[in-house]
């Protein structure tokens, strides 16, 4: 029975990863038992920078494909595609009006994505974190699965919820609470481990993409960077050495075990005989949902049906929220 509704989304960027899946829509699967999911392909957010119309269209098809390559039941949970729905649009602009610039200013994320250019950022960019507390209240959210580089927009959206309630002397959005979900897997890439795997790396073999066949995964990880002495013995001989201390931790994610536990079953051991292991376990966990990815991609008409379905059940949901808010505000509405 659900003990509470959750939102969460993916960004259409293009090149879904190990990363995106260890740290995200498997996750997605296992909430799925517990709470009431609502889960997004975040289309408007992606377009805070500039997107290939076509090819947005195509990967915003990619990640509704591997929601459900992955497991996610399109019937028991809702997955849709952000602009479908009228509602987050329409109350992130209430939200720009009740955030303040100076919460923005100091959010970290538009720093690191703006850079030197500030003044050249899209102004969606940098209220990009209004249209996250509009995406979570649209559905008055209890809970939000979160990653480090989440939190900061998260204590935003509580901080929004908190200040319209305040503004207008009502309890009407929740508080949402941070879904931290154990040791969180931080994927960094295979051929750098102090650097995040990434979607933007120029080389492909940087990443394992959610699509690669059986053969490019194995690859991949072979190829894998390493240091020349042996796996460690304890945890703590993982200190300065990242490439260890990251194919240990995808082992450990995708066999479902500690780290701790890793580096004592690989001991001492060679990384040409662990390699070759976790090239196997990544084989057997990724590829069968590869597969179905690219089957489903070569469904369009079925993907662009099971994200048209969501929206309905999603605008059912976020319509009389929205409505209530407007009485609230103050708008006048038929």
């Amino acid at each position: 029975m659900a003990t509470g509704r959750i939102f969460s989304g993916v960004q259409p960027t293009g090149n879904l990863h190990l990363g995106n899946y260890l740290g995200a829509i498997r996750n997605f699967v296992r909430l799925q038992h517990d709470y009431e999911c609502i889960y997004c392909v975040v289309d408007m957010h992606a377009i805070t920078v500039w997107q290939d119309p076509a090819e947005l269209k195509s990967t915003t098809r990619e990640v509704a494909a591997a929601y459900l390559a992955a497991g996610i039941d399109p019937k028991q949970s809702i997955i849709f595609n952000q602009s479908q729905v009228a509602a987050h649009a329409q109350l992130a602009w209430i939200f720009n009006c009740i955030a303040r610039m100076g919460w923005l200013n100091r959010m970290t994320q538009f720093k690191e994505k703006a850079g030197k250019h500030r003044e050249n950022a899209s102004v969606g960019l940098f209220v990009y974190p209004n249209l996250m507390a509009a995406d979570i209240l649209a559905y008055k959210a209890t809970h939000v699965p979160v990653g480090e580089d989440q939190k900061q927009h998260l204590e935003l959206c509580r901080d929004i919820a908190q200040k319209f309630n305040n503004d207008f002397g009502v309890e009407y959005f929740p508080i949402t609470e941070p879904l931290i979900l154990g040791a969180a897997t931080r994927v960094m890439s295979l051929r750098d481990g102090s650097s995040k795997m990434s979607k933007s790396d120029p080389s492909d073999n940087s990443r394992i993409n959610v699509t690669d066949d059986a053969d490019t995964i194995a690859r991949k990880i072979r190829r894998a960077k390493t240091d020349p002495e042996p796996l460690p013995e304890t945890r703590e001989g993982l200190k300065d050495r990242p490439e260890a201390d990251n194919l240990l931790g995808i082992w450990a994610a995708l066999s479902e075990q500690t780290k701790d536990e890793a580096v004592a079953e690989f001991a001492g051991g060679q990384f040409s005989e662990f390699k070759q292991r976790l090239a196997d376990l990544a084989v057997e966990k990724l590829s069968p949902i590869a597969d179905e990815m690219r089957r489903l991609m070569a469904e369009p008409d079925h993907v662009d049906a099971v994200l048209a379905d969501g929206a309905a059940r999603a605008d059912a949901i976020a319509r009389p929220i929205l409505d209530e808010v407007k009485d609230i505000v103050g708008f006048l509405r038929q």
